[in-house]
């Protein structure tokens, strides 16, 4: 059973020992005993919440990672359709990769032919858009990583299923490839080289 546990875990069995008292195999064994294969996701986190006293966050950590190790949840699946996501680092400073994505002109450059709606932006932070298809969500969250490099992490959500989540996972690798090609290439231009 260690060896499922560990393949199924995002975080390591020391962490989750660390900061709930069991590690992933003692999580399996005693969620398998309380029928948490016939429970729903809300009734195995109340479970744990309840019955051993973990924070929420681990509560949902656990029920996740028990749900796809038993075959109850995809992976990259919530409980509104699928969710993927990706990051790059960009040796930009981060209020030009703020601009690449809030700036239409800008966007079109490396994300051509997508409308788009940005539903609110914080600039040089973050960025909330409803995608083309106006029934699925992008989180964009952008980090200063040092003197001109910063970093993109994306989280596209609602997707509708583990077909549609595979394509768009392929799909945001290319976008952020072309991103950074695009920003790094007129930093390079811009600097003469």
């Amino acid at each position: 059973m260690k060896a499922e546990a560990q393949k199924a875990a995002p975080i390591s069995d020391e962490a989750v020992q660390a900061k709930t008292g069991k590690n992933w195999s003692q999580w399996f064994a005693t969620l398998d005993k309380a029928g948490a294969a016939k429970m729903t996701h809300k009734e195995i986190a109340a479970h744990l919440a309840e019955k051993h006293q973990i924070g929420n966050w681990w509560c949902q950590m656990v029920a996740v990672t028990y749900e796809q190790a038993r075959g109850l949840r995809d992976k990259h699946q919530k409980m509104d359709g699928y969710s993927v996501s990706g990051s790059r680092i960009v040796a930009v400073p981060v209020a030009t990769l703020f601009r690449a994505w809030n700036d239409k002109r800008a966007r079109n450059r490396w994300l051509p032919d997508v409308d788009l709606t940005i539903r609110r932006a914080t600039e040089n932070k973050s960025l909330r858009i409803t995608w083309a298809d106006g029934r699925t969500d992008l989180d964009v969250n952008l980090y200063e990583k040092g003197v001109g490099k910063s970093q993109v992490a994306v989280e596209h959500s609602k997707l509708k299923d583990a077909k549609h989540a595979a394509e768009m996972k392929a799909y945001w690798a290319g976008a952020l490839d072309r991103l950074k090609a695009a920003l790094e290439g007129q930093a390079l231009k811009a600097a003469g080289r």
